[in-house]
């Protein structure tokens, strides 16, 4: 049943209805209804539509936030949201996500940036418990076993790109998507191909070099890796030249904010890209359309990963599901075929 939802503040008669929302958004009113009270049933560009709407038009949700189901029972009506880097643009779309699925669900985002360590990420976690009914813990660096101890000592967690196998979890499937970026350097002659791995605690970065490794061998390409290397432009200078020396033609990147570091790097080396190097990165965030030549990368619904997250923080009992989202390869100016 949707919960009622009360205006507050006036349209032109003093009081805000449900038709005036859906007049300000061009919907139904049943929409409006569904998208404020249970927003997982809505599209989610339908639902970011009204929201605005109510926004502008001063309403709020007429009860009291409730905790996640299982939840300690604080009833803050606040979720704490862990990320690795508050500026990555990766991250920045994650957050966005999260925030949005929040409000429409009438709660309040506590944002903590954990700076990429695991030791820092449990201590702002167990912190945080006191202040929040639940917590997202995005692209985190702690062993599964820590992450599940947390859980029972503090509040109801969701992980991104990280699979549990008693919690709930979101997961971009990047493995598939570098698996896609093997098949399509190879297709263009590359045999000689190079992983620029991410972190040494990033689980998913172990799971993109088996995927690429696997997929290298099965057509008859050779992979080798670099790293670990932090996930941040500050990386690029040192793959780029670590790719260089090992001579190869194909490379894939952890992520785009690595890749084009690299491209500034090619360039300063007189590295054409991609007459001499065809270079693939991770994430397709809003920056490497913009480079010279553009980046080809993997793209994931990022957004909707968080959204989920919260989704299933909000409405899972004790034992939540766990998803998979899939990624799909965007071909660009910096992959092009191997010079013979």
């Amino acid at each position: 049943m949707a919960s009622p939802v009360a205006p507050v503040g006036g349209a032109a008669a003093g009081r805000t209805t449900l038709a005036d929302v859906a007049a300000r958004a061009g919907v139904a009113v049943s929409t409006v209804s569904r998208a404020l009270s249970d927003p997982g049933r809505v599209n989610v560009h339908t639902r970011h539509r009204i929201e605005v709407a109510a926004e502008e038009l001063g309403y709020r949700p007429s009860r009291p936030p409730q905790p996640p189901e299982g939840g300690g029972g604080t009833r803050t009506g606040v979720v704490a949201v862990l990320v690795p880097n508050i500026s990555d643009p990766f991250t920045v779309d994650l957050i966005r996500g999260t925030h949005h699925e929040l409000r429409a669900a009438g709660r309040h985002q506590l944002l903590i940036d954990t700076e990429g360590s695991d030791a820092l990420e449990e201590v702002l976690l167990t912190r945080a418990k006191d202040l929040c009914d639940g917590a997202v813990l995005g692209i985190p660096r702690l062993p599964d076993a820590r992450i599940d101890a947390l859980e029972r000592a503090t509040v109801p967690l969701v992980t991104i790109n990280r699979p549990r196998r008693r919690g709930g979890s979101v997961v971009l499937d990047t493995a598939a998507g570098m698996a896609e970026a093997v098949e399509h350097l190879v297709s263009l002659g590359h045999r000689r191909l190079v992983y620029v791995s991410g972190p040494r605690t990033s689980w998913s970065s172990e799971r993109r070099w088996r995927s690429i490794s696997r997929t290298a061998a099965r057509l008859g390409a050779k992979a080798t890796r670099t790293g670990p290397h932090p996930p941040s432009h500050a990386a690029g200078t040192g793959a780029a030249e670590a790719v260089v020396n090992l001579g190869a033609t194909g490379v894939i990147a952890f992520n785009d904010m690595i890749a084009i570091s690299m491209l500034q790097r090619f360039a300063e080396r007189s590295v054409r890209v991609p007459e001499d190097v065809s270079l693939v990165g991770c994430d397709d965030t809003f920056i490497g359309a913009c480079t010279s030549p553009a980046l080809t990368t993997i793209a994931s619904p990022t957004e909707r990963a968080a959204r989920t997250a919260v989704s299933l923080l909000l409405t899972g009992g004790p034992e939540r599901r766990s998803v998979v989202l899939p990624t799909h390869l965007v071909v660009r100016g910096s992959t092009g075929p191997v010079r013979s």
